[in-house]
């Protein structure tokens, strides 16, 4: 999205897959860490620039991730944008739908990790280089594995599945309520922050248009497919007592984007039919 947008795009990445076209690969492992630096630097100066307008975090999972990006690009990048998640919230004390304020985070896990992440940047002195936080939901499209919900999260064989007429177990038969959105929307948000200093210190729920239980949508992957959707209720009790890291699966995720609209940014707008047929046409692809 950003090469359609004319931007000049470079990515660290650890060589192990292509990139497209017209993107330029800085080769460094993020835990090297002289390495990175040594890369990004080297990068600047065969480009002759001075910073980057806009640096997109996609991999920070741990506090000292958050702490590398300032050490590393403060003096480097006019903006940070860091992707933390939803599950940085306790899921047992949501609103729904939910802000991006609350007095209950999650201390531990996945979710736990990337709100350190944010309190990293928050308390971190960042020079003349602002940041902003987004927090994404589920994320499908193009380029991921479909599959939202325990026991079917991410399941490489899920089309098959439905074809063969297998039933999907879903914890809590799929009821929980879900607000998935598209990559291609996420990265319009993402290149919607560039430019906006005025968003320094701020943080955002992304989320999609459509809300949904999380049985629908496997149904309208099934309804893609043409096939009916089996579905095995797992009890969710029996799932926690084994699975305690899924918590934050298993509860109500929508999301209050007001803050979105009255900061201008791009809202996410694509219906998840849409983007499951995308998705789905990606897959069958391959």
């Amino acid at each position: 999205r950003a090469v359609s947008a004319g931007w000049r795009v470079w990515v660290v990445t650890r060589g192990q897959r292509p990139l497209p076209d017209r993107v330029t690969a800085i080769v460094a492992d993020r835990k090297e860490t002289t390495a990175f630096d040594n890369g990004i630097a080297s990068a600047m100066e065969s480009a002759r620039i001075d910073r980057f307008d806009l640096v997109a975090e996609c991999i920070g999972y741990d506090p000292q991730d958050a702490a590398q990006d300032v050490a590393v690009l403060r003096d480097r990048a006019r903006q940070l944008l860091f992707v933390s998640t939803d599950f940085v919230f306790d899921p047992a004390h949501r609103t729904f739908p939910q802000g991006e304020s609350s007095e209950h985070y999650l201390s531990d896990g996945y979710g736990g990790k990337k709100r350190l992440c944010e309190q990293e940047l928050m308390n971190a002195d960042c020079g003349d280089m602002a940041w902003t936080v987004v927090r994404p939901c589920h994320i499908y499209g193009p380029g991921s594995l479909l599959g939202c919900l325990p026991e079917h999260g991410r399941d490489k064989g899920l089309l098959q599945r439905l074809r063969d007429g297998q039933a999907l177990r879903l914890v809590g038969g799929g009821h929980f309520l879900q607000q998935p959105i598209l990559a291609r929307d996420l990265a319009d948000l993402i290149l919607g922050v560039a430019g906006r200093a005025d968003l320094h210190g701020r943080i955002f729920q992304a989320a999609g248009p459509d809300i949904v239980e999380s049985v629908i949508y496997y149904r309208i992957i099934a309804d893609i497919l043409g096939v009916d959707l089996q579905v095995e209720e797992v009890p969710v009790d029996a799932f926690l007592a084994e699975n305690p890291g899924a918590a934050p699966f298993l509860c109500h995720r929508i999301y209050d984007l007001s803050a979105l609209r009255e900061a201008g940014l791009p809202v996410p707008a694509t219906p998840l039919t849409t983007g499951l047929v995308e998705q789905v046409a990606a897959i069958e692809a391959m």
